[in-house]
């Protein structure tokens, strides 16, 4: 019976992004006669001659009539609204791309995201990747507090269904809008889980959740401890009161931890390294035509106390940033794994009807000009998180963050 439900849906999908195609000649020549504009203020021309080079010709508009006929005259399984072809054509034309970072977003999946960064939205209080080994989403941090933590979830979980149906070839952006939902209702999702014998059936109830992108805490011996969920616009101010408050207390020596934390804002990582590098360039972007920007830093900051940076295989985007440039520079000693080895930069386009589209527009480079992509950023000390010993304990032990001490006072110790 399962099978015969996946089976169904996957043949729905495929018929739909098929029919969809005729729907968006339709659509975009209807958008293209309102005189619209672009989100980069470029004039849409208010007639379109098809090109023979272009992928939208007469040849392809004759063949998507043929195979709409076809499917109007057998396909019966569901309704199809003509919203959800044009909102299947733009998805596909995207992920004809064959890139996983780059997205269509309808106008409510781009305000869910907007809600995200806002920093308190309706869910379980889980941060979500994509698993590149199975292509299938994976729980790459859980939120201290949130539901995801109270039912047990844990980094590297597999999402295999949500609420029964499968999440395979399913963008992010999908599977995050499927499992969240209105405050107290109840999401099943459906875990594969490294050491367990069969699937894990796990019922989440949502709530009300708010990411906190910073947390500080001063430890024994004066060491700081900065934990860095993500990389939002409003990280960088609470990353300068972490900052000022460790110095108040007589920091003598910091920990930042940036595992499981998926990036975020360039300008954020970019501004929050300024607080703490020396002079030099951060990172350096390049996109299609060669042309890109340098971020540099002025060094006036510079942090003048021994750091320990704490990395793992979820640690992407503008945390491989972060981690590259304690590195290269010298600041500080990198423990635990090697990165996820994420080195492209996407921006979102809005669109005037209220939708966008995410799309890998650069490359980014080290300070020393590395590219990391597919790579990650190495630990200078390897050291591999111990799940037994946090997950299966009454008292949880974090060896990571214990051989980040050890070193730490090593450090302070010179």
């Amino acid at each position: 019976m399962q099978d015969t439900k996946k089976s169904t849906r996957n043949a729905f999908i495929r018929g739909m992004l098929i029919g969809i195609l005729v729907s968006l000649v339709i659509l975009a020549f209807t958008r293209i006669g309102e005189g619209q504009y672009g989100a980069s203020g470029i004039p849409i021309p208010d007639e379109v001659s098809l090109q023979p080079d272009s992928a939208v010709n007469e040849d392809m508009i004759a063949k998507l009539q043929a195979l709409e006929q076809t499917i109007n005259d057998y396909y019966y399984l569901n309704e199809v609204t003509v919203e959800d072809y044009q909102t299947g054509v733009y998805k596909g034309m995207v992920l004809g791309l064959g890139d996983i970072y780059s997205e269509y977003y309808t106008e409510e999946e781009i305000n869910d995201l907007l809600e995200q960064i806002e920093g308190t939205f309706y869910g379980v209080g889980a941060y979500i990747s994509l698993d590149t080994a199975t292509g299938l989403p994976k729980i790459s941090g859980v939120i201290k507090g949130a539901p995801a933590e109270e039912v047990g979830l844990r980094a590297n979980d597999i999402i295999y269904e949500v609420d029964g149906v499968s999440t395979y070839g399913l963008s992010l952006t999908e599977v995050v809008s499927m499992i969240k939902g209105a405050e107290g209702t109840e999401v099943h999702l459906t875990i594969v889980r490294t050491g367990e014998d069969d699937y894990l059936d796990i019922y989440v109830t949502r709530r009300e959740v708010e990411t906190p992108t910073i947390e500080y805490k001063m430890m024994e011996d004066k060491m700081a401890y900065i934990l860095i969920n993500e990389f939002d616009e409003v990280t960088v101010s609470q990353f300068e009161e972490a900052l000022a408050q460790a110095r108040q207390e007589g920091m003598e020596g910091v920990i930042f931890d940036v595992r499981a934390n998926p990036g975020g804002s360039l300008d954020a990582v970019v501004n929050m390294l300024r607080r703490i590098l020396p002079a030099g360039d951060i990172v350096s972007t390049k996109d299609k035509y060669g042309e890109g920007q340098v971020y540099t830093c002025d060094g006036k900051n510079q942090i003048d106390v021994p750091v320990v940076l704490l990395i793992d295989m979820n640690s992407a985007s503008a945390a491989e940033i972060f981690a590259a440039a304690i590195k290269e520079y010298e600041i500080g000693t990198l423990v635990g794994t090697t990165t996820f080895g994420k080195g492209i930069v996407q921006q979102i386009i809005p669109f005037a009807d209220g939708t966008a589209v995410k799309l890998t527009v650069s490359s980014y480079y080290t300070p020393l000009g590395n590219d990391i992509h597919g790579v990650g950023v190495e630990p200078h000390i390897l050291c591999e998180f111990d799940g037994e010993a946090y997950y299966d304990s009454e008292d949880p032990f974090d060896n990571q963050l214990e051989k980040a001490k050890e070193v730490l006072r090593d450090l302070m110790k010179q």
